[in-house]
């Protein structure tokens, strides 16, 4: 027995022994070196290593309130250890955090437009007419069809001269499903209720398959008792559409293969059954047809009631004071921060509402201290980029000119308008093709941009892209200034080349155009992909610009005369 005890107690001590000596296995601690490598860059121009960044968590919201659409503040004065182990995510998730709710709320160009203007007026900025007052230190603003917004600030420092205009151009609209002027769709059937929609853009259709949709955009309202027509904005929150794919057990190999789109046919969304739709549209019915064959209105009839009854609803009105609508289907997924150290933004309408909330930023930042700017800046963000800007307030509209002239007008300049003009200088901002890794065969070999690498600068001989010798120099000497690094991009020789507000705007003005933009992946996709650090150094170099053009310009000889 004693025997037997000793060997019991000499397998005890032997346990507790080890179980003193163990401790469990740990990550590599140079898990997130790369992404805080970056952080750290953009912080102060080092490469020395940051503490390691906590995920972000998604973003979800469905509106934009004012309170969070002031500008990032970047103090980091507090020294508690939370703070500490957060310093790399300070520096670029809350802009990031920001943007997804920006990109979230701003379903299309008439929301895109909206928070915009919410954020200026949050700033100070005031809505501007040809009858405003312009003065030095001024902000101001005004849109055009609600969908193009232009937005300037005015030095308040005396100009040697007249006051050059620093302009950064985008747009607000994106590739979408667009309901057509007749919604009812004649090929209801099978027990589904359908919605007729047009294809904006150059999309990737395929996308669209198999996400949850909803509704938004504009629409005209009579107001009761009266003639009267106002625009309301609209915004359906809950998922009420779906382009469901076809199962694969029901196409042939060559249809997979293919995986082609007909986007006539292919893309039409189910909205609701037919077997429950009779109680669902019978008030709308009576509305659209009214009290009397007399009474009934032609466009609401060719409308689908379900359609009709939801917006009326939504907008607390009739149906029968609907006149007329601009509506688009979304995705409803909100965008969020995603890869294993948060480095990635995914998110719809990255293209290129990532530029429009980027110079806002910059412009509103740069508003809050004028008294070191001589120079008039301006953000200028066009619909109808991506069916050619060809329309009464695209890039390839009198907009932008007529801004120019009715600002230099104000400030008494306009005299002078070719010295003012051949000062001036504008960034056409448009987000760039990122290298695929699954397809870098794509991308010419020596001008391939990668994520979270800095701006991208484009460039086309054939004149797709404005670039030039001249504006590619500012723009990297800028860059330079606050520690931005740029990329280049040419598109391969056996590839077509797309092309952007930049040429348009350079013809139609004859101002010093750039073109540039922030690399991302999935370009027309239902949902893209950018990189969050990009964001950051799209919002420094946009600031860098509204602060330093004119020390950069002004080392440059001029031929102007």
């Amino acid at each position: 027995a004693q025997q037997r005890f000793a060997w019991l107690a000499l397998l005890l001590c032997g346990i507790l022994s080890f179980a003193s000596a163990w401790t469990p296995l740990s990550p590599p601690n140079n898990r997130r070196t790369n992404i805080s490598s970056l952080s750290s860059t953009i912080n102060d121009g080092s490469s020395e290593q940051q503490p390691v960044p906590k995920p972000a968590p998604t973003v979800s919201v469905t509106d934009v309130k004012e309170s969070e659409t002031t500008s990032i503040s970047n103090d980091s004065s507090s020294s508690s250890d939370d703070d500490i182990m957060n310093k790399g995510t300070t520096a670029f998730l809350p802009l990031a955090e920001k943007a997804a709710k920006y990109l979230t709320a701003a379903t299309d160009p008439f929301h895109a437009v909206y928070h915009a203007v919410e954020t200026l007026k949050s700033f100070g900025f005031t809505k501007w007419t040809p009858s405003s007052e312009t003065i030095p230190g001024g902000k101001y603003y005004y849109t055009v069809q609600q969908s193009t917004l232009v937005a300037f600030t005015v030095g308040e420092k005396e100009p040697v001269g007249t006051r050059a205009f620093k302009i950064i151009g985008g747009h607000t609209d994106s590739p979408n499903l667009k309901i057509k002027p007749r919604s009812k769709c004649s090929t209801n059937k099978f027990n589904t209720i359908q919605l007729g929609v047009e294809c904006y853009g150059g999309g990737l259709w395929h996308t669209w398959f198999d996400r949850d949709l909803s509704l938004s955009g504009k629409v005209l309202v009579r107001e009761k008792g009266s003639d009267h027509i106002v625009s309301k904005l609209v915004k359906l929150q809950d998922p009420i559409a779906r382009i469901s794919n076809l199962a694969i057990h029901l196409q042939s190999a060559d249809e997979r293969k293919a995986f082609a789109v007909n986007k006539e046919t292919h893309t039409v969304p189910i909205i609701a059954s037919e077997s429950i739709k009779p109680v669902l549209e019978e008030a709308a019915t009576e509305q659209i047809n009214g009290n009397n064959n007399n009474d009934k209105d032609a466009w609401l009839s060719r409308q689908e009631p379900l359609l009709l009854q939801r917006i009326a609803q939504e907008l607390d009105i009739e149906v029968s004071q609907i006149a007329d609508w601009d509506l688009s289907f979304y995705d409803v997924q909100a965008a969020a921060i995603g890869g294993m150290q948060s480095e990635f933004l995914y998110s719809a309408r990255l293209d290129n509402l990532a530029t429009v909330f980027c110079s806002l930023e910059a412009l509103t930042e740069h508003s809050k201290d004028l008294s070191n700017d001589a120079d008039v800046s301006m953000i200028c963000c066009f619909d109808h980029e991506e069916v050619g800007s060809v329309s009464s307030h695209g890039a390839g509209s009198p907009v932008l000119e007529e801004a120019l002239r009715r600002v230099a007008t104000g400030l008494g300049q306009y005299q002078n308008h070719p010295e003012t003009i051949a000062k001036s200088y504008c960034m056409s901002i448009d987000q760039a093709h990122a290298v695929h890794p699954n397809y870098s065969a794509k991308h010419e070999s020596s001008h391939g941009p990668n994520l979270n690498s800095g701006l991208v600068i484009k460039t086309n001989s054939n004149q797709r892209y404005a670039t030039n010798s001249l504006t590619g120099f500012i723009l990297r000497e800028l860059g330079r200034k606050v520690n931005v690094p740029m990329q280049e991009f040419v598109v391969r020789n056996d590839c077509p080349c797309g092309s952007t507000i930049g040429p348009t705007i350079s013809a139609r003005t004859g101002l010093r155009t750039i073109d540039a933009g922030m690399p991302q992946l999935s370009m027309h996709s239902c949902r893209e992909v950018m990189g969050v650090v990009d964001l950051t150094h799209g919002l420094n170099l946009f600031k860098g610009f509204f602060s330093h053009f004119a020390e950069v310009d002004g080392c440059i000889e001029s031929d102007f005369v």
